[in-house]
């Protein structure tokens, strides 16, 4: 019987690791993380679904220390499988495994290398995205890949929706790509690394909203960090208002003075960039002093007229 150790959490961890069993790897041990508790922890745990199939499992703040490597090594794994685990694992862990290291990232490889590729794509409006299944090497997201599933991204698609389309992706990918992994015959193809980039992590910060930019670079931003991710945010009165959804308004013109927002009828609307130029949001769910907020509560708070939106400093 085949032998896996794998390395996983999230949503896709918890798919890939019961893609696994499907195919009947024995998996005699299983390496995730502990809940950060000042993490929003809304995806699936894949430390309980272990549990429920009685496979071993650690979470170790370091999986390439000689302790943790002498664990995986007595597992007697023939491969590795690193399914959202966020620990980069060096040469000795990979070695570990004779058949090899593999891992599933959430983009088409060799685009958006790194973190957070879901987030990175949708910021940069991005029409398709994909889960990639490659062999794992030093260099992060390097390795020959082995089997790629698109999907596409849809202009108002926020990350939240696109990942739970690589959820699926990363289940397919896996499924299709097993039995030639596990017979020995599945293609292995170089990276060209020159077609993409490497993207570092988004701290809440960046979901700060700087209204000079266009409406369809703003839209994208929010769409980027919508819920169950922090939010796009803006001050204004010396509140925080964060906007978790928006809709661009290519048939209207913007207002004279600059960047602002404004309740038209029942919307709340909002012109970005240059006048003329930048174009117009809506504004679909506002909140603020955790609360969702209709036209009407902000008119209350804020007034009728237009407001102007500054650039942040």
């Amino acid at each position: 019987m085949t032998r896996a150790v794998v390395l996983a959490y999230h949503n896709v961890g918890a798919r890939c690791l019961s893609t696994l069993l499907a195919h009947g790897i024995a998996i005699p041990l299983l390496l995730t993380h502990r809940d950060n508790p000042a993490e929003n922890i809304w995806f699936d745990s894949v430390a309980d679904l272990a549990a429920r199939y009685d496979i071993p499992t650690i979470t170790p703040d370091d999986p390439n220390t000689p302790e943790v490597m002498a664990q995986i090594a007595a597992a007697q794994p023939d491969f590795l499988f690193s399914f959202y685990y966020r620990h980069l694992l060096g040469p000795e862990v990979l070695a570990l495994a004779p058949r090899g290291a593999y891992n599933l990232h959430g983009s088409l490889l060799p685009k958006y290398r790194g973190r957070v590729p879901v987030n990175w794509a949708v910021l940069h409006g991005e029409r398709e995205t994909g889960a990639t299944l490659h062999e794992m090497v030093a260099k992060p997201d390097a390795g020959r890949i082995v089997a790629q599933f698109r999907v596409p991204i849809l202009p108002d698609d926020t990350a939240f929706e696109v990942f739970n389309k690589l959820t699926v992706a990363a289940e397919i990918t896996l499924d299709g790509a097993l039995p030639g992994l596990v017979a020995g015959t599945a293609p292995h193809h170089i990276q060209n690394l020159t077609q993409g980039s490497y993207f570092g992590g988004r701290k809440p910060e960046d979901g700060r909203i700087d209204w000079s930019r266009s409406a369809e670079a703003i839209h994208n931003l929010i769409r980027a960090v919508a819920p169950p991710y922090p939010g796009a945010f803006f001050d204004l009165g010396g509140e925080r208002l964060v906007v978790a959804r928006s809709l661009r308004q290519p048939y209207r013109t913007t207002r004279p003075g600059g960047p602002g927002i404004y309740v038209d009828g029942q919307h709340i609307l909002a012109d970005c960039g240059e006048v003329g130029k930048g174009g117009v949001l809506r504004l679909l769910s506002l909140e603020y002093c955790g609360h969702a907020r209709t036209s009407a509560d902000f008119v209350a708070r804020f007034g009728s007229g237009k407001i102007a939106l500054q650039a942040p400093r």
